[in-house]
């Protein structure tokens, strides 16, 4: 069986059409909402603070549009994927049709790293917020419920209890999810227009002063660890088989949500730094830690309800997503068909979803928020890598393919994805590679014992042709006499065994 066979473009499109459970409801500015659902949120409310406070101080903004230009690259390359292959399972499914099943495999693998690990960072996020909230109004909750064990405490109780909420809007249904996904996602763009209006007439320009105190490094540095922060344009291709009109929506929704972002996560740091100085900005949740620092007691409430909102649609989304690229995968044969299975009434992967959750509540509950968004961003860097190696080499083996939508100036988009992406995921720290080696090794572990013998591939490739068996020796016949030109030979020779 080999590792490298290729799905067909044509067998997914059929699959897709053939899946009658997922119900087709989604349209632009609902993967708009979902893009901006998840990509607004951990960059903004929870990374900008630990990345300019360790990596790159008041420099963080350059970290932003370095890490802005990739992912805008990356998301051209993704626009073209999904309009060419409109199937449920982003990077996974993409792989599965240019580069075999091996890499498929790997880079659906390293998606759990990037939404599943992600989303434990947001949970984990909105639980410092949450807990500043209760603290502004004097309500304080013990440390033990609120710190992972490596912080000091016992379990983060109220990052498991919004994961908990959020895995149950996720298996009511795509509808019911889109709807929510929109109204939390138009409070978060409220709030934090409204953080910005607060804000710009507090600015002090000393606090961006040094503008570069960790050098050039510290900027590309503070891009690798927030990189993770524009995952959300792959949630959007994630949902693929419920779109409507997939060829043009998905294009669209790709693209408006990670350029929409990316101007408020530029706005947003700029006037973050510049609010307080950003050694004091080594927290969970910054943007409230900001605006408490600078006087503004009652708008920080506003802010954190703001902030709440956002990282929850983050968390809705990444567990929308991963739940479906599991769904493809089991659909494949590499996980068990259980994953697989959609809810006759609710028109969801129940089982998935309630096994996502499962796992970001512990993610969340337990490990500390550094480690965890060093870990998610190997997954997003890999899956960009694979998708912009696997657009080149379609365009070379299938150029009769129908393309909807068509990366311009290729194939210099494509290798300056790919170039941006090793380059960040080389300045990764050096611990965060070890900690990858080590779920890749668990991850090949778990194909060659389950995932290649299952595979629904697997299954329909011929055997090969059985092998003539030899005819068995003989001590009382040798065997070079089944030879019919050289047998009448020994005969007459009448060996001494031949004589009896």
């Amino acid at each position: 069986m080999s590792i490298w066979r290729t799905k067909s473009i044509k067998d997914f499109m059929q699959e897709g059409r053939d899946n009658e459970k997922l119900k087709r409801s989604i349209g632009t500015p609902e993967l708009i909402a979902l893009g901006v659902g998840a990509i607004i949120g951990s960059g903004i409310f929870v990374l900008t603070g630990v990345a300019a406070a360790n990596y790159a101080g008041p420099a963080l903004v350059f970290s932003f549009i370095l890490s802005g230009i990739t992912a805008g690259l990356a998301a051209l390359v993704y626009a073209e994927m999904a309009a060419m292959i409109p199937v449920a399972g982003s990077a996974y499914t993409y792989a599965y049709a240019s580069l075999g099943e091996i890499i498929a495999w790997i880079i659906g693998w390293n998606l759990i790293l990037e939404y599943m690990v992600a989303s434990g960072a947001v949970a984990a996020g909105w639980s410092g917020y949450f807990t500043d909230m209760l603290r502004s109004v004097g309500i304080a909750l013990p440390a033990v419920l609120v710190n992972s064990p490596a912080s000091g405490g016992l379990i983060n109780l109220p990052a498991i209890l919004i994961t908990a909420l959020m895995t149950l809007v996720a298996i009511r249904g795509t509808t019911t999810s889109a709807r929510t996904n929109k109204i939390i996602v138009a409070i978060k763009i409220l709030v934090i227009l409204a953080f910005l209006a607060l804000s710009i007439p507090r600015l002090n320009p000393a606090n961006w002063r040094p503008f570069l105190p960790f050098g050039i490094p510290g900027v590309i540095h503070g891009a690798a660890i927030i990189f993770f922060a524009y995952i959300g344009f792959d949630a959007v291709s994630t949902a693929a088989e419920e779109v409507r009109h997939p060829s043009k929506d998905l294009p669209r929704g790709i693209i408006g949500s990670l350029a929409i972002s990316t101007l408020l996560y530029i706005a947003v740091t700029i006037v973050l730094t510049g609010l307080v100085s950003y050694t004091q900005l080594n927290t969970p949740s910054p943007v409230t830690t900001g605006l408490l620092a600078a006087g503004v007691r009652g708008a920080s409430l506003i802010v954190g309800t703001g902030a709440l909102a956002g990282l929850t649609s983050v968390l809705l989304v990444t567990i929308f997503a991963q739940s479906r690229v599991f769904m493809a995968m089991g659909r494949d044969g590499l996980l068990p068909p259980f994953f697989a299975r959609v809810h006759h009434r609710y028109h969801t992967p129940w089982l998935t979803t309630i096994v996502v959750g499962t796992f970001i509540a512990l993610i969340g509950g337990l490990l500390p928020i550094g480690l965890i968004a060093e870990l998610a961003n190997v997954g997003t860097l890999s899956a960009f890598f694979i998708v912009s190696l696997g657009v080149l080499i379609l365009r070379r083996t299938r150029p009769d393919l129908e393309r909807p939508f068509k990366v311009p100036f290729m194939p210099w988009t494509s290798l300056l994805t790919m170039a941006f992406a090793l380059y960040l995921f080389f300045n990764l720290p050096r611990l965060t590679w070890i900690r990858f080696a080590i779920w890749m090794a668990l991850g090949l572990v778990v194909y060659f014992a389950y995932s290649r013998h299952h595979s629904v591939l697997a299954r329909v490739e011929p055997s090969p042709l059985p092998r003539p068996n030899p005819r068995p020796f003989s001590p009382s016949r040798p065997f070079f006499i089944s030879r019919p030109a050289l047998a009448p030979l020994f005969l007459r020779l009448r060996l001494p065994w031949r004589r009896k």
